[in-house]
């Protein structure tokens, strides 16, 4: 009776697909929940060492200094998840931000300076692209030496000074905007953490960043261009710090061409902390969305406690490393995890 029950059942039936699904443990990206608990704990421990920790207004201020982050920590969780690196992108911002300064200043609608911050931001990212995929460049090697140039670009054009922004201009205006007490950057975050999650997870570019990032040589196989995937991924990237670059600017008040100074390591530190592999193959942006927030934490958090600025980069970096192990046996931790369940 089993066998023929199993025999005739069809494809598509509900049983038959629930018996296929994984169950949640099964699915649930182990780095991610240990991050998410120690997010937790830190916010915990300053909430008791600083009165200020908790307060709405350092709760906003803190989601606005993490908007950039997350902005280009979704991108970067699509570039890391394809088996790739980008290393330019605090350049991307940097350039972005001091160009569009220049152009407000000499008298351009608010509105073309915002397409052109976006345009600029994923030429760069598209050049990135073509260079890694196409000429067959290390991602690493081409950001690095694109680091260099881009910032170098806007540091000639604007000669290292800081080119300020009008306060009449829209893009002024978007800096200082508030929503239910949150600034636009840090709504523009969210927006675009949930795209993140709906293009990662639900579409067939997504899918095919996944694959390739675990299997290339079977999803080229398969049909799929590889090359114009990995460039996307890499132009998306240069897009996001494009988006970051307007809005670092537009918060300033100014653009410089020595702003966001070693900022794609911040951006690398929270996908990594979040559970993106760094060889490839498994991203999360929920996950990227935590570490930028442990980050941002941190920072905050000690500059509350009166501790050293020179301390903070020591104690990120430190964690970082730690974060790093956590994510290379994050299989390991979650079979404890399952026995301190199963045990109970």
């Amino acid at each position: 009776m089993t066998t023929l029950t199993t025999t005739t059942a069809p494809p598509g039936d509900p049983a038959t697909r629930l018996a296929r699904q994984q169950s949640w443990w099964q699915r649930v990206n182990k780095a991610t929940l240990v991050m998410a608990g120690v997010t937790l704990a830190v916010c915990v421990f300053f909430a008791v060492a600083s009165d200020a920790f908790l307060t709405f207004a350092n709760i906003s201020n803190v989601a606005t200094q993490v908007a950039p982050v997350v902005i280009i920590g979704v991108a970067m969780t699509f570039v890391i998840t394809a088996g790739q690196i980008d290393l330019s992108v605090g350049s991307i911002v940097a350039f972005v931000s001091a160009v569009s300064a220049q152009l407000l200043a000499t008298g351009w609608d608010s509105s073309l300076v915002l397409i052109a911050g976006v345009l600029m931001g994923a030429g760069w990212g598209l050049l990135n692209g073509w260079f890694t995929a196409y000429a067959g460049i290390p991602a690493f090697i081409v950001t690095l030496a694109t680091l260099s140039v881009i910032r170098g670009i806007a540091l000639l054009t604007t000669e290292g000074f800081s080119v300020p922004i009008e306060r009449s201009t829209f893009v002024a205006q978007l800096g200082t905007a508030r929503w239910l007490g949150f600034s636009s950057s840090a709504w523009i975050a969210l927006a675009c953490v949930v795209l993140g999650i709906v293009v990662l997870h639900r579409t067939r570019f997504g899918q095919y960043v996944i694959g390739i990032g675990s299997a290339e040589e079977s999803v080229r196989r398969a049909g799929v261009n590889v090359r114009r995937i990995k460039m996307l991924a890499l132009c998306l990237s240069g897009l996001a710090a494009g988006v970051a670059g307007l809005l670092i600017a537009a918060r300033l008040g100014s653009g410089s061409a020595n702003s966001a100074q070693g900022f794609e390591l911040t951006v690398i530190a929270a996908v990594v902390i979040g559970g993106t592999s760094l060889f490839g193959g498994r991203g999360t942006v929920v996950g990227t969305l935590i570490g930028a927030i442990l980050t941002g934490v941190i920072a905050n958090g000690l500059t509350l406690m009166g501790v050293s600025p020179f301390l903070t980069p020591i104690i990120t970096g430190t964690v970082l490393l730690a974060v790093i192990w956590v994510n290379l046996r994050g299989k390991d931790i979650g079979g404890a995890l399952r026995g301190l369940v199963g045990g109970r």
